[in-house]
């Protein structure tokens, strides 16, 4: 991680624990937006106004939060907008790296080898993980802003007339709902499932197991009436926070984060809902099921063989 603009140690996934063990993620340090008329947004400063060209993201496949950021851009068509960089999958003692496994790219805005020198760009004092994704602005050298919630938003209403806005993924009439879906699903699925892996206590393993398979039988039981999506007919930024989850489950988190006692497939409504989302045009090509298997199965601490298992296959879309 860096400490005052120094890597000082080999990467690790926890960083910090609470009293019972349980994993603790690190809180994004970067946290202006990109408004029509820069304009300033709901956290940070102003002066990032939207332009063609001006913003660059860098992702990892294998990342679910940095996977909300490009299904968005996928969705609101600012491929020609915003450009894009992709790291390796296989996490390595500094990090995330840029190279030429296949699916990734060099960094050929600002030449780095490794993530964190972008943030040390930005920062020379920056301490803290050198997470993805990060929204990086050309024109003023600088990360605009490194937390997925944020720039989930943000591609969706601050780029004006230069996105789609035939699709809203965050609709006035249901922006109450969709709250309260991402503060129930957050804590217990999409940050649960690490916890569960990260756990360094029997106790908060625990704690985190019986949380993400309540929220899987809770979801279960809400698609059962037919919907297609979590606000019915309707695709919102709920189901992309749910569904980066949800794809990675039997993958990663079934096995190497020992979230075991079900697999995604064993929910037949889940499973169904997931192939849905996969049949939107656009969103399966955000997903890379190879790098997501690298990704995690290069995790030292959980699996220090390096062996990445050869199953399971991609879901069909429906």
């Amino acid at each position: 991680m860096l400490v005052k603009g120094r890597w000082v140690s080999d990467w690790h996934p926890v960083q910090a624990t609470d009293e019972k063990g349980g994993f603790v993620r690190q809180t994004s340090s970067f946290r202006n937006w990109i408004t029509p008329d820069g304009s300033a947004g709901p956290t940070g400063e102003g002066s990032f106004p939207a332009e063609k060209g001006r913003y660059h993201l860098y992702v990892a496949y294998i990342c679910p939060w940095a996977s909300r950021t490009l299904i968005a851009r996928k969705l609101k068509k600012l491929e020609e907008v915003v450009s894009l960089s992709v790291v390796e999958p296989a996490l390595t003692d500094q990090g995330w790296r840029f190279g030429d496994y296949p699916g990734a790219t060099r960094d050929e805005v600002n030449g780095a080898t490794y993530l964190h020198e972008i943030y040390t760009l930005a920062d020379p004092q920056v301490s803290g993980r050198a997470t993805v994704p990060v929204l990086w602005d050309r024109k003023r050298r600088t990360i605009v802003n490194n937390e997925s919630a944020d720039i989930l938003r943000m591609f969706n209403s601050g780029f004006g007339a230069l996105a789609d806005n035939s699709v809203d993924l965050y609709p006035q009439d249901l922006r109450e709902e969709i709250e309260a879906l991402n503060a129930r699903i957050y804590p217990s699925l999409n940050n649960g499932v690490y916890r569960a892996g990260f756990a360094t206590t029997q106790e908060a393993y625990e704690e985190a197991f019986h949380e993400v398979f309540a929220m899987l039988d809770e979801l279960e039981a809400r698609f059962a009436d037919g919907r297609r999506f979590l606000s019915d007919d309707r695709f919102t930024e709920a189901d992309i926070r749910l569904f980066v989850t949800l794809i990675r489950f039997d993958p990663a988190y079934y096995g190497l984060f020992k979230c075991n006692l079900r697999r995604l497939v064993d929910y037949p409504a889940l499973k169904a809902y997931v192939g849905r989302v996969l049949a939107i045009p656009g969103v399966r090509e955000t997903v890379n099921l190879d790098h997501i298997k690298r990704g995690y199965y290069s995790i030292k601490a959980l699996n220090p063989t390096g062996i990445v298992p050869l199953g399971p296959e991609m879901p069909e879309p429906l």
